[in-house]
């Protein structure tokens, strides 16, 4: 027996259009492959075992300093109403703990959350599914019958509940900022909620987590088992801390965005991106990188990161940094512990290339000059 979702689903016209005109496809197999989907996409969320999840999870999240900025757009946006879709840049698997934690630190509940469907085997992917409301996700499938059943889920879940997603889909393995797709925008349009705002969200940390098994990828080839990502972050995790920085911004309405336009649907998905991008929290951490070389001294690396700033300063970007004293002195020790550069003789010196130009490449779509480092 179907529950409510299922059958609002199995009801919306572009499903019913679908079974109608399934290519090559008896009516009866096309159905049952949506009930099958819908089965897999099913999730909810138990919002008191959710927040008790804080303390089995302790040893990695006290490892990372939330800091949330602007949350004030979010508070005034559920004030007054407004069913909401956060959109986020994609840096770490941690994303998933820290971005949902800043909302509920302020008492704001956490939305579902749109996952790849890696995270969703064993033990965690029980969780994901029964307690975070996590909504597993296939990324880069042209299934006809999957797309319009997931579209269609988010849809009537979105008439419910708020929804957190990524809309560069999975991970940066280079460390920029990746183009946003436009498929989970598109379905959040098609729920037809007056009141829907899409509010962007910027994370950024000092230290990303997974910095080295990305940066040596630069692309994903393929995806490997979660166990497999996980012992690795376990491995980084040694020694490791930061600060994660995650900046809401103003809710974009989406209320004059018709969602049969594909050029009001990219208009919109550029517009969050752009967004995004703008807010992104710029740390020492990212400058310091984006200015060293080979080999410099450090007056010299303090000159080109003040140099950097002021052409940020001029952009209006979200700086946490003011001087190049001051992002050497915060951002050259942890840049040592981690094995990514060294001082020697006065000098700072590269030891880990790819590394570096992941934590440069964070800013690159601020700076108006890049691919000048190293």
């Amino acid at each position: 027996m179907l529950d409510d979702i299922s059958q609002a689903v199995m009801a919306r016209e572009e499903v019913l259009k679908y079974l109608r005109s399934s290519d090559g496809e008896r009516g009866e197999q096309a159905r049952e492959r949506i009930h099958g989907y819908l089965d897999e996409l099913r999730t909810t969320q138990r919002y008191p075992i959710y927040r008790a999840l804080q303390h089995p999870l302790f040893p990695i999240l006290r490892k990372i300093e939330r800091r949330p900025e602007h949350i004030h757009h979010v508070l005034t946006a559920v004030a007054d109403g407004h069913r909401i879709v956060y959109a986020s840049n994609h840096k770490s698997h941690t994303d998933y703990l820290v971005e949902p934690l800043a909302l509920d630190d302020n008492g704001v509940r956490p939305p579902l959350i749109a996952a790849g469907i890696n995270l969703f085997g064993g033990p965690l992917g029980l969780i994901h599914r029964h307690v975070t409301g996590a909504i597993p996700i296939r990324r880069n499938t042209k299934d006809p019958a999957y797309l319009i059943t997931l579209k269609a889920y988010v849809a009537e879940m979105l008439k419910k509940h708020d929804l957190f997603f990524y809309p560069e889909g999975g991970r940066s393995y280079s460390g920029e900022l990746k183009p946003a797709k436009t498929g989970l925008i598109h379905a959040a349009l098609t729920a037809n909620c007056p009141a829907l705002v899409i509010v962007p969200v910027a994370i950024a940390y000092d230290l990303v987590l997974e910095d080295h098994v990305l940066a040596r990828q630069r692309v994903k080839k393929s995806q490997r088992p979660f166990g497999r990502e996980l012992a690795e972050l376990v491995r980084y995790a040694v020694g490791y801390r930061s600060r994660a920085f995650v900046t809401f911004g103003a809710p974009i309405s989406a209320a004059h965005c018709d969602p049969q336009s594909r050029s009001d649907v990219l208009q919109l998905t550029r517009l969050v991106s752009t967004r995004i991008g703008a807010q992104y929290k710029v740390l020492p951490t990212a400058v310091f990188a984006a200015a060293m070389r080979p080999s410099i001294s450090r007056r010299d690396l303090e000159s080109r990161i003040d140099q950097i700033i002021e052409e940020l300063t001029v952009k209006r970007a979200n700086l946490g940094v003011t001087t190049g004293r001051q992002a050497v002195e915060a951002a050259a020790e942890p840049l040592e512990t981690r094995g990514i550069v060294a001082f020697e003789r006065g000098r700072f010196r590269v030891r880990d290339r790819s590394v570096l130009r992941y934590y440069a490449r964070t800013i690159e779509h601020l700076l108006a000059t890049t691919g000048l480092t190293h």
